[in-house]
């Protein structure tokens, strides 16, 4: 498989299709095949899940031993690094107990995403300029490059990992129970996309993905260093408006542009071109659209937040809790810490004066 750029060097690259074309192409064709589809039922996809997933019982086991080994690893860097670095930048509380969560996305993200640029831009592999090639000499069955494959156990087993830590390692958001979701999809479609063969077109769309996730976590970090120590810091404030902006660009860029014009029109469009009698057309369209469907759900928070950026000059993450529910609660922890500090002298008068600040309001806002 890894020698297929040799083998379609001589055809013309498709241009990239615009949104009209997009949709019209992509529901004719999508249309035609489901009446010509006769026999598609629960029978059809037992028939065809036996006859073309391709994953061992050794692969299953990697995944797993690698989402515990995330896991494992997170917990190390967070009590060895991201606990202490907060503390001697003297982090507000708050702050303090999200950076953690965000320092370890960052330099995962980080990794992640500079491994599929290399894939895509400093190897044989022409996926990004010519996506219709995702399909090209597609075999059921066939071997995934070790490079893929490599890059597939990576984020599957990250995604498995951060199903668990969502829901018990991050800070509850808003829009949790949706990230959830997002990443059992994206394990679906990563499991899915290796099983079947679809390990080209998976590559693209971790590349397409990732880089917003870096942009997030780095503008967050910067949230919380311009207010540390008890001073503030400009450089830090610049570094998260900048983040923030091209953050909001590249969502779009990445996501709601070259996503739905490259991925899906390779999916719905090229794929029947290449392999008429494609395995499972409907539900890997089916993820992806969903998939897309949450990107603008995403995207309208993102509007939100450029709105209240113009309006407040702050840069907030509106996906936190930040109603009065929220702020009684976050009053009540406080108060509750400095009960039990008043105990400790000096310490005491210090936390207590903390319960009064954020009594008082102060912390209205959330940040990232």
């Amino acid at each position: 498989m890894s020698s297929h750029t040799g083998d379609t060097g001589s055809l013309e690259v498709e241009p990239m299709p615009g949104y009209l074309d997009l949709i019209t192409r992509a529901s004719s064709v999508m249309l035609a095949a489901w009446r010509d589809c006769s026999t598609c039922g629960l029978e059809l996809s037992k028939r065809t899940l036996l006859d073309n997933a391709y994953i061992t019982w050794t692969e299953i086991a990697l995944f797993f031993i690698c989402a515990f080994l995330w896991t494992q690893v997170r917990r190390g860097l967070t009590e060895s690094l991201f606990k202490p670095l907060a503390e001697w930048c003297r982090l507000l509380p708050k702050d303090a107990a999200k950076m953690p969560e965000s320092a370890w996305k960052l330099v995962f993200y980080t990794m992640s995403w500079c491994y599929s640029t290399y894939l895509l831009f400093f190897s044989s592999y022409s996926f990004f300029h010519d996506p219709p090639s995702v399909f090209y000499n597609w075999k059921s069955g066939m071997p995934v490059p070790t490079d893929i494959a490599i890059a597939y156990l990576i984020q599957g087993s990250f995604y498995g990992h951060s199903i668990y830590a969502t829901v018990y390692m991050d800070a509850w958001r808003k829009d949790s129970a949706v990230m959830v979701v997002h990443h059992i999809i994206t394990l679906a479609l990563i499991c899915f996309s290796y099983a079947f063969r679809y390990h080209n077109v998976g590559i693209l769309v971790l590349f397409l993905h990732d880089i917003n996730d870096i942009q997030l976590e780095f503008t967050k970090l910067n949230i919380y260093l311009k207010s540390r120590g008890g001073g503030y810091y400009l450089l830090n404030d610049i570094l998260s408006n900048m983040g923030s902006v091209s953050f909001s660009i590249t969502w779009f860029w990445f996501r709601l542009y070259w996503f739905p014009l490259k991925v899906l029109y390779a999916t719905c469009v090229s794929s029947l071109q290449s392999v008429p009698n494609i395995p499972f057309y409907f539900f890997f369209n089916a993820l992806l659209l969903a998939l897309l469907l949450m990107n603008i759900y995403w995207f309208l928070f993102i509007v939100i937040f450029v709105v209240k950026v113009l309006k407040m000059k702050e840069v907030n993450d509106v996906r936190e809790y930040e109603d009065e529910d929220g702020n009684k609660a976050a009053a009540a922890g406080l108060h509750r810490h400095t009960q039990a500090a008043n105990n400790d002298g000096d310490a005491g008068h210090h936390n207590s004066a903390q319960g009064k600040h954020v009594q008082n309001g102060v912390t209205k806002e959330k940040h990232l």
